[in-house]
Parts: C-alpha cells; structure tokens; sequence
C-alpha cells in the first residue's frame, strides 16, 4: 500500500511551507507529495490566515521548485483542471518539471469543478468542459509518445495542433503516469480506460466508492485492457492520533467533525486507521491519498509514518 500526502494549498500556504512538508514527508518514507490546483480558497475549508493570507501558489510552479528542493519523493496534482491551461502549455510543463525531477512527476487531470476561482481570475468555465478533458488527454499522449525528429497534429472541435514537435520529452516514457477520477458512470471510466494509469476516487466510505472502482474495470476488459494495470487509488482527509483526545483535536483545529471524518474520512488511532485502509484495499485500493488540511502538522506525518506505514507493507 502506498502512502501519499495529499494537500491544498490554495487554503493559504507559501511556497516554504510546502517544502517543509515536502522533505517532512520524503525524510519520513511517503510514497508521493501531492498537491490540488485550484487559484482561490474553497468555501467552507479552513484557511491559514485572515482573508485568505498568504494566497494561493500556481501547482506547477510549485512542483517545479520541489522538484529541484527534493530527492527521492514523487511530485503531482490531484487534480489540475484542464480550464487552467491549454494542452499545449501543459505538455511543455508537465515534461519540464518531469526532466527537473528526474522523472518522478505525476499528473491528475480533471473536467475543473470550481467556477468562483474562473470568475474571479477571469478564466474561461465553459460548460462543454468534458470535452476539453478528453481532447487534452488525447493531445497529451499523443504530444509526448511522437518520436523525435516527427510532427504531430490534432484537429478537435477545441483545439487545433498543426506540425507540433512533441518537445520537450518528459524523463518517463512513454510520458509520466496520468491519473484521472471521478464517479461519472460512462465517460470518466472510459477515459481511464484508456490513458489512465490510475484511477482515483475520493472522500467517500468504500460502499458508495466500490461501483465505480467496478465500472472501471469492466470498461477496461470491454476495451481489451487487463483491469489489474489500471491501479485503484483513494483520497480521504485524516486526523490520526494516539488517543481519541488528540483525534478530536486535529480534526477541530481543521475544523472536522471526528465523527463524520471516521465515516467519510480517515480518522481515529493509528491501529483504527490499519483496519479502515483495510476496508479499502478489499476493494482493490493499493495507493492512499492522505489529505492533510493543516501543513504545519509534522507530528501527524511522523505518527502516520512510524505507527501505520509499517503496518500496511
């Protein structure tokens, strides 16, 4: 089971605290740092400071300084909406950073939900915004798999490429790992299907999460994929403590039901934890998303990694 922190900055983190939670989480064995990539706080999360301070950071400027500020851990979004940039952009950054790294980028990829963060930002949030998604998808892998010295080309109904040159080439071949998510009954599977190396769903028991995990893999198998390489992945926000008093406490200073968290969430003990990532991975779930709303709580990361990682391999 892979352990992964999963963050969201745009609550109001600098750069600095993400990189102290970055190397925290790489000095302490987690798989993966991830970020969201959103432009504006959320309503109804908690942000760091008054009115919002110190703002938002742009995802991929900021994987690209962790890039070079770590080591070993894998960096990505979870996830970046396809409203935020144009394909074409995307694939130079995306391969960029995966070159800065050496090769231990990741991309989520998803429809952009957040219409007050376009209009604040004056942002385009059209309402055909699947279909963005599967173009971008499409012009992606397609960008990054041409061999060098060829062209490639795309005519969409929302994007036009002509004599592109597929440059720069990301470090991982064929390109880094694409991640895509979401309970949608049809289309979301379809495209994991297809491009997907995992398939990520999020803040939900494992009941109301296990028909999707199972449409997946029959739109796999009807697609001639074997269903056991697209990896199942699960998001949940955690408050981990040695007793149900610090339990409580996280989730308060997160502003976090403990109750509902042990419902839709991952809270409790490190041996409660244990036990519901069991539930989980019967479903096939091998790779854990650990939301983690307060970046400045190291201890958290240190417990999660002393008392539960251990207990998972």
């Amino acid at each position: 089971m892979d352990l992964r922190i999963f963050t969201e900055p745009q609550q109001g983190a600098t750069y600095d605290d993400q990189l102290r939670l970055a190397r925290a989480a790489e000095d302490c064995g987690y798989d993966a740092f991830f970020r969201s990539d959103h432009l504006l706080a959320i309503d109804g999360m908690p942000t760091a400071g008054p009115d919002g301070l110190p703002g938002p950071t742009d995802a991929w400027t900021t994987l690209a300084g962790l890039a070079r500020d770590t080591t070993r851990i894998r960096l990505g979004t979870l996830v970046s909406p396809v409203t935020f940039r144009p394909p074409g952009l995307l694939a130079v950054q995306v391969a960029q950073v995966d070159q800065m790294s050496g090769g231990r980028v990741e991309l989520g990829l998803g429809a952009g939900w957040y219409e007050r963060e376009h209009r604040a930002l004056g942002l385009p949030f059209p309402s055909r915004r699947f279909e963005l998604f599967a173009e971008q998808l499409a012009i992606l892998t397609g960008l990054w798999s041409t061999p060098v010295g060829e062209r490639f080309g795309f005519e969409g109904e929302h994007y036009q490429l002509t004599d592109a040159t597929g440059l720069p080439k990301p470090v991982q071949s064929p390109h880094p790992p694409i991640i895509v998510g979401g309970a949608g009954r049809r289309r979301t599977p379809a495209l994991a299907a297809k491009y997907a190396a995992e398939f990520n769903l999020g803040f939900a028991p494992p009941e109301e999460m296990a028909p999707a995990y199972e449409r997946v893999r029959s739109v796999c198998a009807e697609q001639g994929r074997d269903p056991g390489t697209l990896r199942l992945s699960a998001a949940l926000t955690v408050s981990c403590g040695r007793d149900d008093a610090e339990v409580a406490r996280r989730a308060a200073a997160v502003g976090q039901d403990p109750a509902a968290l042990r419902e839709r969430g991952l809270a409790g003990t490190p041996a409660e934890l244990v036990d519901r990532i069991g539930t989980y991975a019967e479903l096939g779930v091998s790779r854990f998303y650990l939301q983690l709303l307060d970046l400045t709580d190291l201890d958290q990361v240190e417990l999660i990694a002393e008392q539960v990682a251990p207990q998972l391999r």
